[in-house]
């Protein structure tokens, strides 16, 4: 029997873009039928974009991607496709369509529907009943939805209906530790039925969630034949042998760096890309302050969308290191950003003389902290409605679990790149993004990032010889405590076990508890743990459980 040639489609396909998915998914196909393909593949609710959320609420746009459908299948000629796409028939269902000889040949729907994490399938879908098998050139290809493959029972009903191959779409969003896991599931899969798999996963940014790509071929035998990079837009061209059951990959693009900061790099600049673009912003603007996150947000800004888009302020104040201005400068220049330098003082001292008589002569504490950093937040927001630029919050994991964090102040802004990294992470990244520019130029001063600025101690300079560490334990012992809590749901009593110190841990703890209402108020940023901030970590706010 001849070798099956598939085109895998691991692209964007944008939520609510329906005429534009559709105009891409026909392209696309085209492609696919030059190339040779007798399959091509898309990603799950390609027509639709992942997730749409209540958009399925609404019977227009399931109008419009049922048009959408019958299009796409009016296209195919020769060409057999599989595109995902919602199925309304009363009921709606996630659904993936097999398309062939300019019909809908068969509708599958997905059958496990995932409620957990950033996953809200069972809000909007009915789950399907069966799994579906069609004959490609000979070929049985038995095709799933996504959590689909990460139960036995729906890819055992495809191999006993004679599947030879299977084919599982996905709009799986990316974490640290999510490929190792794929990747385990799909192996014991294909030993279970004995065909081989392919998995093709979506990628691009939306919203809050960033989906990777990472589409993997799997052999009969459980062994992975091709692995696709990261955050890399491609068709990816696959032939499957159906007398030995193993798949090939023909000419996949590569990535030199394949390391976890590599990949969380790039996912945040995809995230920082798509959610600036999808949503039309021509630039971006921040508060550069001479700290290592403005700075580590400053490079992922430029990387994403090139210096002549990103503007950067230095607001300084009479507590200002003269560390911290050379450093800000020093980037600026070096990345060839717009920078402008506005001092605060004349506002912040209008702001005390026109608030003294109701503070009642009390003596100077917090307040007047909090008071210069939404000092700064006005003039941000500001310069982003005049200029039309979108404002980025620059704070990171750590202090919005803590509440190390001024609302209105530092945490203005419309997206917070860094909103799911831990301060120890930001260290490893800025380390990371010097290290690789090195590489890229050969020499070893071609930084992006201060080595000052990474070196220094923490602070937010809102008084005299002020550091991060006269409020917070060190970022190493905080950050543990804070996994621990967040991403392992783990109690005070089973960290304080581990080895923690009791008062400590009861004392983050506490912050985090009481921090909630601050988080509710923060900026949108990409998720890149298992346990983000957000739609996925949803705690009360008012609650007597501690």
């Amino acid at each position: 029997m001849a070798v099956l040639r598939l085109a895998l489609a691991q692209y964007d396909f944008p939520v609510g873009a329906v005429a534009a998915n559709t105009a891409k998914v026909r392209e696309l196909m085209a492609r696919a039928r030059e190339g040779g393909a007798s399959l091509a593949v898309f990603p799950e609710l390609a027509v639709s974009g992942y997730p749409p959320e209540d958009l399925l609420l609404r019977p227009s746009f399931l109008a419009a991607c049922q048009d959408a459908i019958q299009e796409l299948a009016a296209s195919t000629n020769e060409l057999a496709a599989i595109v995902g796409f919602p199925h309304s028939q009363g009921e709606v269902y996630n659904a993936a369509a097999f398309l062939h000889g300019g019909e809908i040949a068969q509708i599958t729907h997905k059958q496990i529907l995932p409620n957990y994490g950033v996953f809200d399938d069972k809000r909007y879908f009915r789950p399907g009943r069966t799994s579906a098998m069609a004959v490609v050139d000979g070929v049985r290809v038995g095709y799933l939805v996504c959590e689909d493959i990460w139960q036995a029972e729906p890819a055992a009903k495809a191999a006993a209906a004679g599947a030879e191959l299977m084919v599982v779409i996905n709009a799986s969003p990316w974490d640290a530790a999510k490929q190792s896991a794929r990747e385990e599931v799909l192996a014991a899969r294909a030993q279970e039925t004995g065909c081989a798999v392919i998995y093709l996963n979506l990628v691009g940014g939306q919203d809050e969630v960033v989906y990777d790509g990472g589409s993997l071929l799997v052999s009969a035998d459980g062994s992975i034949a091709a692995r696709a990079p990261a955050f890399v837009d491609a068709l990816l061209w696959a032939d499957f042998d159906p007398e030995t059951r193993t798949l090939h990959a023909r000419d996949w693009p590569t990535v030199m760096d394949a390391s976890r900061e590599a990949t969380l790099y790039a996912a945040l600049v995809r995230g920082v890309r798509d959610y600036i673009d999808k949503n039309g912003f021509g630039g971006v603007l921040l508060g550069l302050s001479g700290g290592i996150d403005s700075a580590l947000t400053l490079a992922l800004a430029v990387d994403a969308l090139g210096p002549e888009r990103v503007t950067a302020v230095m607001m300084p104040m009479r507590y200002t290191s003269q560390l911290s201005l050379d450093g800000a400068r020093e980037q600026a220049e070096r990345l060839g950003v717009e920078y402008h330098v506005i001092g605060i003082e004349p506002t912040y001292n209008a702001f005390i003389e026109a608030l003294n008589p109701l503070f009642g002569g009390k003596p100077a504490d917090t307040t007047e902290e909090n008071l210069q950093s939404r000092t700064r937040g006005v003039m941000l927001m500001a310069l982003s409605n005049k200029h039309g630029r979108l404002l980025l919050a620059t704070g990171n994991k750590s202090e919005m679990a803590v509440g190390y964090a001024t609302l209105y102040g530092d945490m203005c802004g419309a997206y917070a790149p860094l909103k799911d990294v831990y301060k120890t992470e930001v260290y490893r990244l800025s380390r990371w993004r010097n290290q690789a520019q090195a590489r890229k130029t050969g020499q070893a001063d071609r930084w992006i990032i201060p080595p000052t600025v990474i070196e220094r101690p923490p602070s937010a300079e809102l008084r005299d010889n002020q550091t991060d560490q006269d409020s917070l334990p060190p970022y190493d012992e905080l950050d543990a405590i804070l996994t621990r809590f967040i991403e392992d749901e783990q109690s005070q009593a089973e960290i304080i076990a581990a080895g923690f110190d009791e008062n400590t841990v009861h004392r983050v703890v506490r912050w985090v508890l009481i921090n909630e209402f601050k988080r509710r108020q923060s900026a949108p940023g990409p998720r890149v743990t298992t346990r983000a901030f957000g739609r996925e970590r949803r705690y009360p706010i008012t609650s007597g459980w501690k």
